[in-house]
């Protein structure tokens, strides 16, 4: 196969003159030698190192290593630093310290100087290191690229390296001269190729490297790569492998005559050796370090490996440990022992304690779909699903109906006596209602139809209710949170109720409303930004599209979700993003496309730390948004006076300066050393800003409003029960568990707890108690905007025995009124903690006070206690939202990305927690041990396996999930048959899964005294935390330890240990009670008889609870009738 690469040649000798001309003098790096002469590299980065881990060891992880030209040493990556080693072995000598993270080193042809990869600017780059002076050099720039695969051309002129975006695009081979310039990548098409590994051989007009289509593929089909070669005369790129297990890292030797190379045999990976002479080839060594082919492979797919100077041999890696592989066949390999003293400098660690309160009341966390009244001295809202209005700005917020329904979407009538909104119910479907404001009289329904309404507008000039609707039918076909046709089709009715007329289909708009001066509709559509049509659909005209930046990888720039036009005048009001921007929209005859961020018209940034549900004040001079339970009130008027306020200031200033700079050319200086401080060392300058008038900030409001919590009462003795306590090793047979109303009162051998007076017991003999089970990693996907009440996966999961979990990564902030509810009594489900939205790299974090900002979010408004730092950034980015959660004591957990660099940086950085598992297998003694020792909580969520297939396949063809009642019962049906009857996934042979090998890694971790967690992903609610479970303990795991992992590992990986986790006196009622014991078989753990969270206890196959009241949960609402009975073939 041949492929023509246009117009390289030419490029290339442009390459070779320009570079020239065009050098540019390179910075030295940030790095600093230490008193023993190695290069220290945390200073060009803003985290300072506040731990140490010693690691003092023979094996290492992904060893990336290159033969000096000499044949006398070896260069390699360990734990991110770089160190050199004697050919023969011994005790290796550390080049390069510090917090960056370096790797991939390669010697120059002359053996003086290293190329490598580092992130100490910041974000990942070229850099070298000069072996005699030690000193670092900086070869490219830019803080937003991904960089792998460095060597030196045969020359030692220029740096072959390759690079992608930092979030998106793939890895494309890049030309780089010693002496500087911005590079040119010389194979730019097809664009989806990657082009990573290069290498030379005899001839050094070819390049080899690997390639693939695309960057990586969840359970990935093999092939994923081949090798190719380059020809660096004619531009055309020539094919060398077609191996069915893929072929990578291509390796040659210096007299042109061998290629080495690594591919998949079945489920390892080995090394072959071709005759390039003649094309014979053979298994040079097998098997080796398994690849990273089914990953991001940014650290390239295999480690580096090189031929000695002789050409005998491959100093390669594998096991942990460095080999010399002779090429002759039959020869046998050797180890080239080493041994590393070093010390791995970590971030500070986040440890933080979040006592659950069970205090009477509680403060709800969010209002949503705040709406003023026309006046402006009132406020319309939702908390927890029902409505309130209250007296702006600081009146008492009062429910205005008493409809057992969920309320959202209010709207005021144009005179403000009246409020629209739509309800939705289960059972008879969703209206709109209309309630006077005043809270006096009925609610008055207005739709005679049930349907899903969503989005109520009250039109300004007319008697109309403008709605979004669809069938209620949907919402018993989807499980959530997206439900196709819930938006179907735009909608009018009377103010005074009626039938509904539909104005057209919906298509891509939403966001209905009005202005004052005319009779069209206002929408949003999701390409062509601010539209209206008229009251029959006719006759839509764009109005304005508005954008943000364009974040990295981002190819086009951020669309506003949310754009409504003023009431009156010129202006929008639009979400980017996170942030609420005022703009002005001009006339212009075009709709204009206008960036917030290079606007030739006014646009004001009216939010810090972001905002939601946007809306404007009926006079169009103020603009409202929420954020939590807080309210903000923009208003135009008052910051404009502000600002003239301060312009006046600047002026009065400038002039009196001027005048002062007159006054003293004519009276000269008379001490001839007045530096403008005062006797405090204060300058006056200082003393005047601090004259100067703010800036204008939005009035805001906060909203607390109270909410009884649900809390048992009475005591209760389980009598007879194994109990497991998870203190320590502690089991206590022949037990009586008191709980007294929500915590556990004593727990002991039965006769030796005392009693109360009036308990109730029940026999639990023969049974096994267990601490209520916690998923670190759940994502339970309620439905969004227009709320459920109830929600099945909350239900699912508490049925499993699964008490409390923490959702990280919402998408949206809908989680936390749900979980409001759950603490209220109003829904059933486990303790509900979460991150709310991810904090990822469309934040764009520009220092660590704009970070602050970002967390203030949730430390101050959401009080979620955590965040999901979602590869937020470079180095530097994400290690300023790491300071920023420890000031704010909040606890970050990450994204692992498929990506062993990223998780590797983030793990010396100190995150307190990891999502996914590391990609890479096997993991040795030198990454356990940092991991282990940094109490960093793995939470690998194995049924999505990063590294090969996904597990969760291997359950769903080896369990019968189609026809377990339980399941069935708790999940609607959509759901069962789409993940149980067939799989899109595919077919995978059951020894093909890595969870196997990673399953090894969460033991050695637990062995190393590390933190665990178990994590199932949303992937199947409930019954899917089990088959985690079971996975993450295949590799013979103790069961007890596996229950620790689901237990108090899981409380500690959330800050909750304090109150849940272990069977304890003081501690919460959360417990699991089981038909069998899990110490006998693990798989024990699903033979649930009852649940309890907060002292209620549950019947674990219905969810009715048995104490302390008696109450059945009813039917479900999403439960569909069989098709029994009907006419049909055999009936």
């Amino acid at each position: 196969m041949q492929l023509r690469t246009t117009s390289v040649l030419a490029a290339l000798i442009f390459l070779m003159v320009g570079f020239m001309a065009t050098l540019t003098a390179q910075d030295n790096g940030n790095g600093n030698e230490d008193e023993n002469g190695i290069e220290s590299s945390h200073e060009g980065l803003p985290l300072e190192p506040d731990r140490v881990v010693h690691l003092q060891t023979n094996e290492g992880t992904w060893i990336s290593l290159d033969v000096h030209p000499s044949g006398e040493k070896i260069v390699f990556e360990f734990m991110g630093n770089l160190f050199e080693l004697p050919i023969e072995g011994g005790e290796a000598t550390q080049l390069t310290s510090g917090m960056a993270f370096d790797a991939q080193p390669s010697y120059s042809p002359d053996g003086t100087k290293v190329v490598f990869i580092s992130d100490r600017s910041g974000g990942e780059n070229v850099w070298i290191l000069d072996l005699e002076t030690m000193e670092t050099e900086q070869r490219t720039r830019g803080n937003n690229y991904r960089m792998q695969s460095p060597i030196f051309t045969p020359d030692g002129n220029y740096i072959i390296a390759a690079r992608a975006g930092l979030r998106g695009g793939v890895h494309k081979l890049r030309m780089y001269h010693v002496d500087g310039g911005s590079g040119i990548e010389f194979m730019d098409t097809p664009n989806n190729r990657k082009t990573i590994e290069p290498a030379f051989g005899g001839d050094d007009r070819f390049i080899w490297f690997s390639q693939r289509t695309g960057d990586w593929n969840y359970n990935a089909i093999l092939p994923q790569y081949q090798i190719a070669k380059f020809d660096l005369e004619t531009g055309e790129t020539h094919l060398q492998t077609s191996r069915q297990g893929s072929a990578f890292r291509p390796t040659l030797s210096s007299d042109g005559k061998w290629l080495v190379y690594g591919t998949r045999h079945e489920q390892e990976t080995g090394l072959r050796i071709r005759d390039l002479s003649n094309g014979n080839e053979r298994w040079l060594a097998f098997p080796v370090q398994r690849d990273d082919q089914e990953s991001r492979a940014t650290r390239d797919v295999l480690p580096t490996m090189s031929f000695t100077p002789d050409n005998s041999a491959v100093i390669t890696t594998y096991g942990g440990k460095i080999w010399r592989v002779p090429v002759e066949p039959g020869a046998e390999a050797t180890e080239i022992p080493f041994e590393i003293d070093t010390e791995i400098e970590l971030g500070p660690r986040l440890e933080f304690k979040y006592p659950i309160e069970d205090t009477p009341e509680f403060i709800a966390r969010q209002i949503r779909d705040g709406a003023p009244s026309p006046d402006g001295n009132r406020l319309a809202f939702t908390v927890l699903n029902d409505l309130y209005v209250m007296n702006l700005p600081d009146g008492e917020a009062r429910k205005l109906t008493n409809l057992d329904l969920v309320e959202a979407f209010p709207a005021w009538s144009p005179d403000g006596q009246w409020i629209v909104f739509a309800t939705w119910n289960p059972e008879d479907g969703g209206h709109i209602y209309r309630m006077r404001s005043n809270g006096s009289g009925n609610a008055q329904r207005l739709t005679r139809k049930p349907g899903i309404y969503q989005q109520v507008a009250w039109s300004k000039t007319q008697d109309r209710i403008v709605a979004i609707r669809g069938d209620k039918r949907v919402y018993y076909e989807a499980p959530g949170p997206f439900v196709p046709f819930a938006a179907d089709e735009l909608v009018w009715l009377p103010s005074s109720g009626g039938d509904y007329t539909v104005i057209a289909s919906t298509n891509g708009r939403s966001n209905p409303h009005f202005v004052q001066n005319d009779d069209r509709i206002y929408l949003n559509h999701s390409q062509r930004g601010l539209i209206s049509i008229r009251f029959d659909g006719t006759d839509e005209r764009q109005h304005v599209a508005i954008t943000g930046s364009s974040p990295p990888g981002q190819q086009q720039p951020t669309r506003a979700s949310t754009i409504i036009k003023a009431p009156q005048g010129d202006q929008v009001v639009a979400q980017v993003g996170a942030d609420i921007y005022s703009v002005t929209v001009p006339r212009t005859g075009e709709a204009p496309t206008i960036n917030v961020n290079s606007a030739s018209f006014p646009v004001v940034k009216l939010t810090d730390i972001g905002g939601q549900f946007p809306a404007w004040g009926w006079d169009g001079r103020t603009i409202h948004w929420s954020i939590g339970n807080g309210h903000f009130i923009y208003n135009l008027d008052d910051a404009k006076e502000r600002e003239r306020e301060q312009e006046a200031y600047d002026r009065e200033k400038r002039e009196a300066e001027e005048e002062e700079e007159e006054n003293g050319d004519e009276n000269g200086d008379e001490n001839g050393d007045d530096n403008g401080d005062d006797e405090n060392g204060e300058s006056e300058e200082e003393e005047e800003d601090d004259d100067r008038p703010k800036d204008y900030e939005a009035e805001e409001l906060r909203i607390k409003i109270p909410f009884n919590r649900d809390l048992p009462e009475g005591v209760l003795v389980l009598r007879g029960a194994t109990v497991i306590t998870m203190n320590g090793y502690e089991i206590i047979e022949d037990a009586d568990l008191v709980i007294q109303n929500n915590r556990i009162d004593e727990v002991g051998v039965q006769g030796s707890v005392e009693i109360p007076e009036g308990a109730d017991i029940l026999d639990m003999s023969g049974k096994t108690i267990v601490p209520g089970f916690v998923d670190t990693h759940a994502h339970v996907r309620p439905y969004r905007n227009l709320h459920q009440p109830q929600i099945w996966s909350f239900l699912a999961n508490l049925a499993y025995g699964v008490t409390t979990l923490r959702d990280p990564q919402t998408g949206t902030t809908d989680l936390l009124t749900y979980a409001d509810q759950v603490t209220a009594g109003h829904l059933l489900g486990p303790r509900i903690y979460q991150t709310g939205p991810g904090v990822f790299w469309s934040e764009q974090v520009r220092d660590l006070d704009h970070a602050r900002d970002i967390l203030k979010r949730y430390s101050e408004y959401y009080d979620t206690k955590t965040i999901k730092m979602y590869v937020a950034g470079n180095r530097e980015q994400r290690q300023w939202i790491l300071m920023a959660a420890k000031e704010q004591e909040l606890m970050p957990t990450t994204e692992g990305s498929l990506d062993m660099k990223l998780n590797m940086n983030m793990l010396i950085d100190g995150y307190p927690g990891q999502e996914h598992n590391y990609p890479i297998s096997p993991i040795y003694s030198d990454v356990i041990q940092v991991t282990a020792e940094s109490q960093m909580a793995y939470t690998p969520t194995l049924l999505v396996t990063y590294g090969g297939p996904w597990v969760e396949n291997y359950f769903y063809m080896k369990e019968d999930a189609a026809n377990d009642a339980k399941l069935r019962h708790f999940t609607p049906r959509a759901e069962v048959d789409g993940k149980t009857l067939r799989r899109g996934a595919g077919w995978f042979h059951e020894d093909e899964f890595a969870t196997w090998r990673q399953s090894r890694i969460v033991q050695q971790i637990y062995d190393a005294g590390g933190i665990n967690g178990v994590g199932s992903h949303g992937q199947l609610q409930g019954l899917g935390y089990h088959w985690e479970l079971w996975a993450m303990a295949y590799d013979d795991m103790d069961p007890h330890a596996a229950l620790r992992i689901a237990t108090i590992q899981g409380a500690e990986a959330l800050g909750l240990d304090g109150d849940i986790g272990t069977i304890e006196a003081g501690k919460l009622a959360d417990l699991v009670i089981l038909e069998k014991n899990p110490l006998v078989d693990l798989r024990n753990t699903n033979t649930i008889e009852h649940v309890m969270v907060n002292g209620r206890l549950f019947n674990g196959d219905t969810l009715d609870e048995v104490w302390p009241r008696q109450l059945p949960i009813g039917r479900l609402w999403f439960h569909e009738e069989e098709p029994e009975g009907l006419p049909g073939i055999n009936n």
